[in-house]
């Protein structure tokens, strides 16, 4: 089909004016967050309703044309990048908070709201969605579910699937189907809402959403832990884990990311430690009283060097600003930045930290890691330089012991990131041939076509 023919037929479903084709347009939805993958599609269309993404599904399933749902583009795995040209159909006109329902703590969102402003919209009535990505005031609500993205808070809330009760999806031949509800019980059927949460994209256009709301926890208490070892702070997560505490968020830098973000930030993190936790507990305020002290024995037994409590709402935003600062920070050090976020069980963090110093030093790159230690989700972060052809056949050799290295110690190649384009040559390691095919059979009967997404999630299908 002749590109002119394509645009034309995309204006008449959703008006000239959100369809754009001119070489900047598409130059810039070419990519995503991710470096080293930049793929020119033929248009970018950006629908405003459930009908015009039936309509268009419909007019590029019947002439095979590559559709790659997009929102605010923070993914970190090549999930967005048209590989195949065709159309970017960009999500974020469906920007409504449609209800909340108070009676059943129930939210209906549009998949083009930004996750940030779910939160700030449902405070007032003292109610949390939890799933808390680095990229909270940027991401989308569709790309969150696409990825099945966790966060700061995945600990001890779950990830992003323990809150999506239902979803409104458009298959690949422009059916509209709607999966799950408000039931709190419902096993009626496969679990479509599961399937379709963490697909990337590959086999449903997600329009809206049904989110499991929380009541807000009535108090935190928020601190940070120095360790002279890094093998004393893995130690310290499993030993807060085994004394049953579930803390809300627990997080670790090591020392090549603290010095970094004190570098940027300046703001009085220990750059002489070899790592640090960052620790905070919620709930009722008795028991959270209880928790932080029952912390503080774990870290002492575990030869944390310095604890500070955060005296101030303003100390504990500070605290955890310097957390979310360690991606932007690392990526000011060099041209390109690639975060992994290989998980494991918490027990191996120090293995694991083992795997990627040792990675870092026999192919020399420069890596600093951060991440999730409470539910092991860590984010190996290695900085370089794309057109050193040299630098990225080390990098390249580097994720490759780190991701074996992650899989042998019984984990995952991702955690919330998602596989994208980035991490296909391990997924057969992980899965298995045969897991792969039956993964690929679940995508070729929803899509036989394949014409949602393609390339990603699987390979080749």
């Amino acid at each position: 089909m002749e590109k002119t023919q394509l645009i034309e037929a995309m204006e008449r479903i959703v008006g000239k004016e959100h369809v754009l084709h001119s070489p900047e347009a598409l130059y810039e939805y070419s990519y995503d967050a991710t470096p080293g993958h930049s793929y020119m599609p033929d248009v970018v269309v950006s629908p405003g309703t459930t009908q015009e993404v039936s309509e268009i599904m419909k007019y590029a399933n019947a002439h095979r044309i590559p559709v790659y749902p997009r929102g605010s583009g923070t993914n970190l795995s090549a999930g967005t990048a048209p590989l195949k040209g065709g159309i970017v159909l960009l999500m974020l006109r469906f920007d409504k908070i449609i209800d909340v329902d108070l009676e059943n703590l129930i939210a209906e969102v549009e998949v083009g709201v930004i996750v940030q402003d779910i939160n700030d919209h449902i405070a007032q009535y003292g109610l949390i969605y939890p799933p808390d990505p680095g990229t909270v005031k940027t991401a989308s609500l569709g790309g969150t579910i696409a990825e099945n993205s966790g966060g700061l808070r995945g600990l001890k809330y779950g990830i992003t699937k323990n809150y999506v009760q239902g979803l409104e999806v458009v298959l690949a031949n422009g059916d509209i189907i709607h999966t799950g509800g408000k039931n709190v019980k419902d096993v009626s059927g496969y679990d479509m809402t599961k399937l379709f949460t963490g697909s990337e994209g590959t086999l449903g256009i997600v329009t809206k959403a049904l989110l499991k709301l929380l009541p807000a926890p009535e108090a935190t208490k928020s601190m940070i832990a120095v360790f002279d070892s890094i093998d004393d702070a893995g130690k310290a997560v499993s030993g807060i884990i085994a004394a049953k505490i579930i803390p809300a968020t627990l997080e670790i830098l090591d020392n090549a990311t603290i010095r970094t973000v004190e570098d940027f930030t300046h703001v009085g993190l220990p750059v002489d430690a070899d790592a640090i936790l960052l620790i905070e507990v919620d709930g009722n305020p008795v028991v959270v009283e209880d928790e932080k002290a029952k912390v503080l024995e774990v870290l002492k037994a575990n030869n944390a060097r310095e604890v500070t409590l955060a005296k101030s709402a303003e100390h504990k935003a500070q605290l955890w600003t310097a957390r979310r600062m360690a991606l932007p920070c690392l990526a000011k050090l060099r041209p390109t930045t690639f975060v992994e976020d290989a998980t494991i069980p918490r027990s191996k963090i120090p293995d694991f930290l083992r795997i990627v110093t040792k990675a870092s030093k026999d192919h020399n790159v420069t890596i600093g890691t951060f991440g999730h230690a409470g539910d092991g989700n860590m984010h190996p972060t290695i900085v370089c330089d794309l057109r050193d052809e040299d630098e990225m056949k080390r990098v390249h050799d580097a994720m490759d012991d780190i991701f074996k290295g992650a899989l042998a110690l019984g984990g995952t190649l991702s955690g919330e990131h998602g596989i994208g384009l980035g991490k296909l040559p391990w997924m057969e390691q992980q899965h298995g041939k045969e897991g792969m095919n039956a993964m690929k059979a679940i995508k070729r009967a929803l899509d036989p076509n394949l014409i949602l997404n393609p390339g990603k999630l699987l390979g080749e299908c």
